[in-house]
């Protein structure tokens, strides 16, 4: 199995049918193995019974129960899952048109490295941004690309799951550690996924900002002065952010 493709749900019944549709793209290439794994944290508005009568489609495979967050609810994907790479696609994200281009490219891959690509940001109203994948060493002030465009080696997620202490930034924490392990980022071409700018980073991005500070002075140990002025840079652009999903 080359791709698991990791779906975290809660209550987005409409968000797991679009993220659903969007593997179509994926399944163009009939060369192109592959798995859905969904995580459902217990809702009750028809997502269970959605997948159900799926019947397997896509390789589907799916739980719905209770968890501790969307973390934890991420590492149940992982143990799940048993392809060579994985890749979060959360309910409501998709994947691009030219998604089975850039998975191509894993067939030839070692799993001794994360994979990233180029994601489409919806700020609603019609206005979209294209976030280009950033060198490796761009992790030092934070993930050189969208987490929806990561393509992570599935034996480096099972040796460094979701770190829970991180409440909203242990998608960073995680890259980090495997950074740090070894795991460099290596580029693909293409357009990987699309997905709305309306969670963590546009609501919370002071918590975010701080929680990110920790990563990287406690995984990547950077010098305080450098964690100083990552977090004044990431307030900024997150603030502009948030400002202009806003006006949408």
């Amino acid at each position: 199995m080359l791709l698991s493709v990791i779906t975290v749900a809660f209550r987005n019944y409409e968000g797991v049918v679009k993220t659903w549709a969007s593997l179509a793209h994926l399944a163009r290439d009939p060369n192109i193995e592959f798995e859905w794994i969904v995580v459902d944290g217990g809702s009750a508005d028809g997502t269970a019974e959605f997948l159900e009568k799926l019947n397997s489609d896509y390789n589907l495979r799916y739980i719905s129960e209770k968890d501790k967050g969307i973390y934890d609810a991420m590492n149940k994907g992982i143990e799940m899952s048993r392809g060579n790479f994985a890749i979060f696609l959360n309910s409501g994200d998709v994947f691009h048109e030219e998604i089975a281009h850039s998975v191509r490219q894993l067939g030839s891959k070692n799993d001794d490295a994360m994979y990233i690509g180029d994601a489409i940001l919806d700020f609603g109203d019609g206005h979209k941004v294209r976030r280009s994948a950033k060198p490796g060493w761009y992790i030092y002030h934070s993930l050189p690309a969208s987490h929806q465009a990561i393509f992570f080696p599935l034996s480096g997620l099972q040796r460094y799951p979701y770190d829970l202490q991180y409440r909203v930034s242990s998608d960073y924490a995680l890259a980090a550690k495997m950074y740090k392990e070894g795991y460099s980022f290596k580029r693909i071409k293409g357009l990987v996924s699309e997905f709305s700018m309306g969670g963590v980073s546009t609501s919370n991005n002071l918590e975010l900002c701080e929680d990110a500070k920790k990563v990287q002075r406690q995984i990547l140990r950077v010098p305080g002065f450098w964690a100083e002025m990552s977090l004044a840079l990431r307030l900024r652009t997150t603030g502009k952010t948030k400002a202009l999903y806003n006006k949408s």
